[in-house]
């Protein structure tokens, strides 16, 4: 149970091989689920990458439709974006500011997705594109729905606080093994100094 705000984590006890106890913190289930969710997103991004570039070339081998090959090359630069977006490239982030927000990066993966649905063969000369174009993008569609209503929720921000304390909590580990390493090396210095 938390106590006046402040959330209690769960720990477990580790035994070094020195025979000292060593305390390990479980990884936040919620930071968990949105690294899973991103890697679904990543996923769904690539296929779409896969699909227009399927498409693109289909357009220029053909010759058939050139815009449509443009407009494939287009969804394939911006879907780069989404995945770079994605894994939190601290270059894109600093460049691209409004990537931070959920909602924003929703919108990004939904115009993907619609531009991975646009233009579909309606021929039926290849099917097998056509649905995989279909569950590409709906793939993608369904992760930036997502990703909207949750950065409407501000779940963004809460994720970005929970990794701030995530790192910080991971550092305070640190600092305290290399504090015990260094008590027991000087208790090993005042035996020598005994003896």
């Amino acid at each position: 149970m938390s106590r006046d705000g402040e959330e209690v984590e769960e720990t477990v006890p580790v035994i070094t091989p020195t025979g000292n106890t060593r305390i390990r913190r479980r990884p936040d289930p919620f930071l968990v689920a949105c690294r899973f969710f991103s890697f679904m997103t990543c996923l769904a991004a690539i296929l779409c990458i896969v699909v227009n570039i399927f498409s693109a070339v289909r357009s220029f081998k053909h010759g058939s439709d050139i815009f449509d090959g443009i407009f494939r090359c287009y969804a394939v630069v911006i879907a780069c974006l989404v995945i770079l977006a994605e894994i939190e490239w601290s270059f894109i982030i600093k460049f691209c500011q409004i990537s931070e927000y959920w909602a924003a990066r929703g919108m990004l993966q939904i115009f993907v997705a619609v531009m991975t649905r646009a233009f579909p063969d309606y021929l039926g000369d290849q099917r097998e594109l056509v649905l995989f174009q279909g569950i590409a993008s709906y793939f993608l569609l369904a992760c930036g729905v997502v990703y909207v209503v949750l950065g409407i929720l501000c779940i963004g921000f809460l994720k970005r606080s929970r990794q701030k304390q995530e790192i910080t909590r991971e550092q305070a580990a640190k600092d305290l093994e290399e504090l015990q390493r260094r008590r027991e090396e000087l208790e090993q210095v005042l035996l020598e100094e005994r003896v």
